[in-house]
């Protein structure tokens, strides 16, 4: 059965640093775009950062840019999401997310297909306290 499970949220004050993992299980990791994305309470879904399978181009949100990073290891089957400079307003449930691969995919398109993606994780929660 695929799974993906995320860790690593947690409690930070503002301007300080975590870092998100994103596990999968179930299915050919490798084969498959990477996405983190959160909710904060009483917001819509955001599309945080993603990356492409393979080629492993990367996108970041203009809001998180300069301080998230996105990064991949298909050997240990994880998506890793480094958290830099934390605001009060980073503060939500982190979700990862995985789609199968796509010819052409950018990080950024992977990113467009939030709707579409095959599996999702439970979500981990990041707060940031001012």
């Amino acid at each position: 059965q695929a799974r993906l499970e995320e860790s690593g949220g947690g409690l930070v004050q503002s301007g300080g640093s975590l870092r998100l993992s994103c596990t999968g299980s179930g299915f050919n990791f490798d084969y498959y775009a990477i996405g983190w994305f959160r909710q904060a309470p009483g917001k819509e879904r955001e599309g945080v950062a993603c990356i492409s399978s393979s080629r492993g181009s990367t996108y970041v949100a203009d809001s998180v840019k300069g301080r998230f990073t996105i990064s991949r290891d298909d050997y240990r089957r994880t998506a890793y999401l480094d958290l830099n400079t934390l605001k009060p307003e980073d503060t939500g449930v982190y979700y990862c997310a995985a789609v199968w691969r796509v010819l052409g995919d950018t990080g950024q398109s992977v990113c467009a297909r939030a709707d579409a993606m095959d599996y999702w994780g439970k979500g981990t929660l990041v707060t940031v306290s001012s």
